[in-house]
């Protein structure tokens, strides 16, 4: 199970070669604009690092089983701890595996993919996966820049709607090594907005 291994494997030399490299692009979507204090905050994320906060806004009108399952797992505190075992700079920056190996899952269902016609690009918030479109569980990705190269491959879940500098901020890997981290950055806490206390 490896996105794990691979989105990579097959698609990593080709989203490189197609410009994902665009880091320092400025952020197209209204999304991205959005006052976080106006979002619908039982369906926004704090991701905290230690280089501050990402906000994450969900998108359960594009992926309902995806995001039902990423705020249960987080409402247990299940990501809390967590390091980001695959950051590519240009790419992408992965976390969610409680092993830190990339292969590894909760211990609830697989999904079943929600493909949409949404695109990938700087901020967007997929799902990791295996070569099954089925076998998404709890690892997810942050693109530093665009991955048209994805669309309709992979489950979009949400985009950074504050916090990029932050994203932006995580322990590259190596590119040699297909992103592997050492020493890697981890989610200090990952919680619901609602109810959460204001940084």
């Amino acid at each position: 199970m490896t996105f794990y291994g691979t989105i990579i494997g097959a698609g990593l030399a080709l989203g490189l070669a197609f410009g994902c490299a665009a880091v320092s692009a400025a952020p197209a979507e209204d999304t991205q604009k959005q006052d976080p204090q106006k979002q619908d905050l039982k369906n926004t994320i704090y991701l905290d690092t230690k280089d501050g906060r990402i906000t994450i806004l969900l998108r359960p009108d594009l992926a309902p089983k995806h995001v039902a399952q990423i705020e249960a797992l987080t409402k247990k505190g299940f990501y809390n701890g967590l390091v980001f075992h695959r950051v590519i700079d240009g790419f992408m920056a992965q976390t969610g595996d409680p092993t830190g190996t990339g292969t590894g899952k909760s211990d609830l269902p697989d999904i079943p993919a929600e493909f949409s016609g949404e695109a990938f690009k700087r901020g967007t918030v997929g799902m990791a996966r295996s070569q099954d479109p089925d076998s998404a569980n709890s690892q997810f990705f942050i693109c530093f820049g665009d991955a048209s190269f994805l669309n309709h491959k992979y489950t979009i879940v949400g985009q950074v709607v504050a916090g990029m500098e932050v994203v932006d901020k995580i322990k590259k890997g190596d590119k040699a090594d297909n992103g592997a981290v050492t020493s890697p950055d981890k989610i200090v806490k990952m919680q619901i907005a609602a109810g959460a206390p204001k940084k």
